[in-house]
């Protein structure tokens, strides 16, 4: 419970204060901030009418669409848990990610098939829709005696007092079965804070392009942090580098965030000499590994603009590395995601806890107040990865003398030899044969050897005409780093497969190494 406004009537505020400037743009829509607040208002009203009470566990599905930060703000205004579901996952998940919540209320997109299908199986809950012929009512109508344009009669918010917002957000799935985590209010005010932190800059308003959804916690920071600051949001539902590049040249972009196999296509794309970059301030990569040598690709086409941007989504934030430049003194550093981001503490510590000193690996422990509170209904789980109020990341990597996070591997991503009897990770091995003027993408695992125990074994998307051979690139390896860390076999492919965050999923490309060599077949 709370006796003073939740973060939202603070936001309410803010918008008051930003005039009549855009806030929203994205499926032919463009609100501005009193319309945002209007809408925020009046989706309220409309939850309460239909029966939802503060502290509720509402369970959303929706794309990245307009009508997403709207419904968020709405619930939290009213003090509701909002558990964000993901429509592109597989059913079975959605089914576990449902039975964890145990939702009171159900909302969803009509447009989308899979939430009809998912409100019929929900016994019980009441179903209500963003839009008509859903299975339920439509929070958006007019004949609900609600002015959806200027907020009618619907303008008094609920009372200060009750519960305090929270969210359960899903993971991104790298590491199996996403998970709900769990962020109280305290998540929200820091990111108000951080906004008012970057308002008093005098940095740029920002126009910020995204591809990132409410049901991620990065999609709920980078939504929320634009319109705290007063910048203009813009929201795409589905990845398409020629649009991307495309609306940065009309809407004179000033930010966004992509994953580097985005960053490569946009990179790649023959749509990018013409276009115009040049109002481009933060040019966030993030979510994974990029190589060194396409982000120099892209350093020497849009300029300092670039940010190495580094979290999990049980801590946004952790690094970043704004104005990204080739430092002859510090060439390593295109390998580095940066220094801790705001209030962020990062230790390395061994496999006993303790800290390690500068330029040792080990896993990477972090401290801030975007920490998430723990995994819904998964105890045991928590325990293991928030110890002492310190999120343990599950990440490889060591700090540089100046503070500087360099990460090497996820820990289940190791490669374990045991005749080399040492460890060797992924990420080298990556940045090595992406290195090679004739490839565009590169991915290693872990694959089963007679006699090593486990050798690296590389996934390449080659150059359109190139002729590069794998043989070339064991020897590029070889040479770059040792024998110890060259693939043992390299496999050229079209394409390297995503998961629903983008970012290349390791699971699937060790699915398809398993479905190719089955256990006691040749290697």
């Amino acid at each position: 419970m709370t006796d003073r406004p939740n973060y939202v009537h603070e936001a309410l505020e803010l918008f008051a204060g930003f005039g009549d400037r855009e806030a929203l743009v994205g499926g032919g829509r463009r609100l501005t901030y009193p319309q945002v607040a209007a809408e925020v208002r009046a989706l309220a009203a409309a939850l309460r009418r239909h029966g939802v009470r503060p502290g509720a566990a509402v369970l959303v599905m929706l794309g990245n669409t307009v009508e997403g930060p709207l419904l968020q703000l709405a619930l939290h205004l009213l003090g509701c848990r909002s558990m964000w579901i993901a429509p592109v996952t597989s059913r079975r998940e959605i089914d576990e990610f449902v039975a964890l919540a145990a939702p009171e209320v159900f909302v969803h997109d009509p447009r989308d098939p899979l939430g009809g299908e998912l409100a019929a199986g929900l016994a019980g809950v009441p179903v209500l829709c963003l839009g008509p012929g859903g299975g339920g009512p439509d929070l958006t109508a007019g004949g609900d005696g609600l002015d959806h344009t200027t907020g009618g009669d619907d303008r008094t918010d609920p009372p200060a007092s009750g519960p305090a917002p929270e969210s359960f957000l899903q993971t991104s799935g790298t590491t199996g079965t996403p998970k709900l985590v769990h962020h109280r209010e305290s998540f929200y005010r820091q990111v108000l804070a951080l906004a008012a932190d970057f308002r008093a800059a005098g940095f740029p308003l920002l126009r910020h392009l995204s591809h990132s959804p409410m049901w991620l916690a990065s999609g709920q920071v980078t939504t929320l942090f634009n319109l705290f600051t007063g910048g203009v949001l813009f929201l795409r539902e589905r990845w398409d580098p020629a649009a991307f590049i495309a609306t940065a040249h009309a809407e004179r972009l000033t930010s966004t965030f992509v994953t580097p196999p985005m960053l490569y296509e946009v990179l790649d794309h023959p749509d990018l000499p013409g276009a115009d970059f040049s109002a481009m301030f933060m040019f966030n990569v993030g979510a994974g590994p990029a190589a060194p040598a396409r982000l120099r690709q892209a350093i020497d086409r849009f300029g300092p603009c670039l940010r190495i941007v580094y979290g999990l989504s049980e801590a946004v934030i952790i690094c970043a590395q704004p104005g990204l430049t080739e430092d002859p003194a510090h060439p390593e550093r295109l390998r580095s995601c940066g220094r801790p981001y705001g209030d962020v503490t990062v230790e390395i510590r061994d496999a006993d806890g303790r800290v390690l000193p500068a330029g040792a690996d080990g896993e990477v422990w972090v401290r801030t107040k975007l920490s998430f509170v723990g995994y819904h209904g998964q105890p045991e789980l928590t325990a293991e990865t928030l110890v002492d109020g310190w999120v343990r990341t599950r990440d490889i990597g060591h700090l540089d003398d100046d503070g500087f996070l360099y990460l090497v591997d996820r820990m289940q991503d190791r490669i374990l030899t045991r005749q080399r009897s040492w460890p060797i990770y992924s990420r080298p091995i990556e940045d090595v044969l992406a290195g090679h003027p004739e490839v565009r993408a590169a991915a290693v695992i872990g694959v089963p050897d007679p006699v090593a125990g486990e050798l690296p074994h590389a996934y390449v998307v080659a150059a359109p005409g190139a002729s590069v051979t794998g043989d070339e690139l064991i020897a590029l390896v070889t040479r770059e780093l040792s024998e110890t860390w060259a693939p043992g076999t390299v496999e050229f492919v079209d394409a390297l497969p995503l998961n629903r965050s983008a970012k290349v999923d390791k699971r699937a490309l060790r699915a398809r190494y398993a479905a190719a060599h089955p256990i006691g077949s040749p290697a």
